[in-house]
């Protein structure tokens, strides 16, 4: 009862409010609407002109994370643990944060999902070469862009690490004002700040994250396996989950970041 757990980074984006949907089936096509009906004014006898909509779709396609770890015979027999129950919620959390960091920062390759920070579209605000901690009218341009393609709106948050909030809490938004960054009650400008090491260094997120949807096609499936280490009394433990991510307005997020 004593037994000591591993530190690990806090989730993101599904701390900030992602959109989960469950039990889905086959690849999902979500329908969209990518522009509107225009209006225009007419004088006596003419036509209104045409205008239609445009509708197009976002893709969820099945994909897999897994893990597994070998418990060996004798840590079965002398641990006064239960080893199992152990492991199953270690490879538990590890696929949650797998998920949670494909989501924030999938660059779409291997298998991974395309996260927040490399989907097509986005809003971006360049802090500078090497500049890791961005200035409060940085802070403030990364809200307007997103306020600018009329995006602000829903779960807004910002996400960054301790090293920039860290950073944040000492930097003043105008010299000598007492007033800095990250406000007492963690928030910046009004908005919720999310400590979390997923961010990498140097970048910044912020958005409504109830337009990034993540997908489930089955929940966590845990498989023990006592026949692959049978020769050596092992007991493998295997996590499976698959899901995907999607994000239904690119525009709705801003990806503040230093340049290198």
């Amino acid at each position: 009862d004593e037994f000591i757990d591993v530190l690990r980074n806090s989730s993101s984006v599904m701390q900030a409010g992602a959109r989960m949907l469950s039990g889905l089936s086959g690849d999902v096509k979500i329908p969209k609407k990518a522009t509107a009906s225009a209006s225009s004014w007419v004088t006596e006898g003419n036509p209104v002109s045409e205008s239609e909509m445009t509708t197009s779709s976002i893709s969820m396609t099945p994909r897999h994370l897994g893990a597994f770890t070998d418990i060996t015979r004798q840590l079965l027999q002398q641990s006064s643990l239960s080893v199992e129950s152990l492991v199953r919620d270690d490879l538990a959390q590890a696929i949650a944060l797998a998920i949670d960091l494909g989501a924030l920062q999938g660059d779409g390759t291997g298998g991974a999902p395309t996260g927040i920070k490399n989907a097509s579209g986005i809003n971006v605000v360049d802090f500078g070469v090497g500049i890791t901690v961005p200035s409060f009218a940085q802070v403030v341009e990364m809200e307007t862009k997103v306020a600018e393609d009329n995006a602000l709106s829903g779960n807004l948050s910002y996400i960054m690490n301790a090293a920039m909030v860290g950073a944040l809490k000492t930097t003043e938004k105008a010299t000598g004002t007492a007033q800095f960054v990250v406000e007492p009650g963690g928030t910046v400008n009004g908005y919720r700040a999310i400590l979390s090491n997923q961010a990498a260094s140097g970048d910044a997120f912020f958005g409504n994250f109830n337009d990034l949807l993540i997908g489930f096609w089955s929940g966590l499936d845990i498989l023990v396996d006592p026949y692959a280490g049978a020769t050596s009394g092992n007991v493998r433990i295997i996590a499976m989950q698959t899901c995907d991510v999607a994000v239904r307005h690119a525009v709705s997020f801003c990806l503040g970041q230093d340049v290198i």
